[in-house]
């Protein structure tokens, strides 16, 4: 078999797999998500009504709130923000809310139609993502003239922001101020402050963690385009990604896989680094293709992960990032 059908077979594999991966996280989700702290029951019927697109949009919004309102959080655990459509209800919901919340710049491909509407038919849509310094992808310059999804200069910024610490104590203060204009008797802006301080000491162990692995050694291969933030903050170079752009929907040519394993094999890099919401098939097939040993991490990308994995809240998901990394590169 050549090459050129090698990766051909694996791109229809990709596609079915990446099928069977979908039912196989939504199906059990479907019957357990009630009990689920991430999903779409609120937390109290009274108070402010929040919508958050994503497990980590929904998390900082659950610290904020506590139990003066109800934080509805659209995706369910393990899904990909990339290829998530909503629900009839969950639309509804999007239009009940006294404050939803989104990352933006098309992180949520499948909801920017949803999105756009509700912001123009005046439901109080915040997308974080553009409002939290974000970067461009390749060059990592700032991102000019961004202002809602629709906007396509927002295609070329990089829209994972929830990877770096500070952007998500900015977070916690624009859904803070938001909320100001909804209840103002709540002290909803020292909250956002005190969750700051965790994060802040999130930051501190995470570099602790990274801190056994050398800089010359902070060389790292992804699945797709996601932890640019990361990178630059921790003091990381991305030096190949199995799946092209920021989108986890593209698919890499034959060329661009083979490049990829020739990067593997100069730099001499032991890891490749996955997500738990999508399959890691490609991945593996890379692995497979090099002349050393290469281990397959999974990491927490697009979701939180489930009650009990360490990685249920956005700290706990930043700080399990951080130790999968430093053993898979130690």
């Amino acid at each position: 078999m050549t090459v050129t059908h090698q990766w051909t077979n694996l791109f229809i594999m990709r596609m079915i797999l990446k099928n069977l991966f979908f039912l196989a996280v939504m199906l059990p989700l479907a019957v357990v998500g009630a009990s689920c702290s991430s999903n779409t029951e609120p937390h109290t019927a009274d108070g402010v009504k929040i919508v958050a697109t994503t497990t980590m949009l929904g998390d900082i919004a659950h610290n904020i709130v506590g139990d003066d309102g109800s934080v509805v959080v659209l995706l369910p655990v393990g899904a990909s923000p990339h290829d998530y459509q909503p629900s009839s209800s969950e639309v509804a919901a999007i239009y009940d809310a006294d404050l939803v919340l989104a990352n933006g710049l098309h992180l949520e491909e499948g909801l920017v139609d949803v999105l756009s509407a509700a912001l123009a038919d005046g439901v109080n849509v915040i997308e974080v993502a553009e409002r939290v310094e974000p970067v461009t992808f390749g060059d990592r310059e700032p991102c000019d003239n961004v202002e809602n999804a629709s906007n396509h200069e927002s295609a070329e910024c990089d829209p994972h922001v929830w990877f770096d610490p500070d952007r998500d104590a900015a977070t916690a203060l624009l859904i803070a101020e938001s909320l100001l204009s909804v209840d103002e008797d709540t002290p909803w802006e020292d909250r956002a402050v005190a969750y700051g301080k965790e994060l802040a000491e999130a930051d501190t162990q995470i570099v602790a963690l990274l801190g056994r692995i050398p800089p010359a050694d902070r060389l790292i291969v992804t699945n797709h385009d996601s932890f640019g933030y990361f990178a630059k903050r921790y003091g990381f170079e991305v030096i190949g990604i199995v799946i092209p752009g920021g989108s986890a929907l593209s698919e890499p040519s034959s060329a661009d896989l083979a490049a990829l394993v020739h990067i593997i094999d100069e730099s001499g890099v032991t890891a490749v680094f996955t997500e738990t919401t999508e399959p890691t098939e490609l991945a593996d097939a890379i692995a497979g293709e090099a002349d050393h040993a290469v281990t397959i991490v999974q990491l927490y990308t697009g979701s939180l992960g489930p009650t009990g994995s360490g990685a249920d809240t956005l700290i706990g998901m930043l700080l399990t990032n951080a130790e999968r990394i430093a053993d898979g590169l130690s």
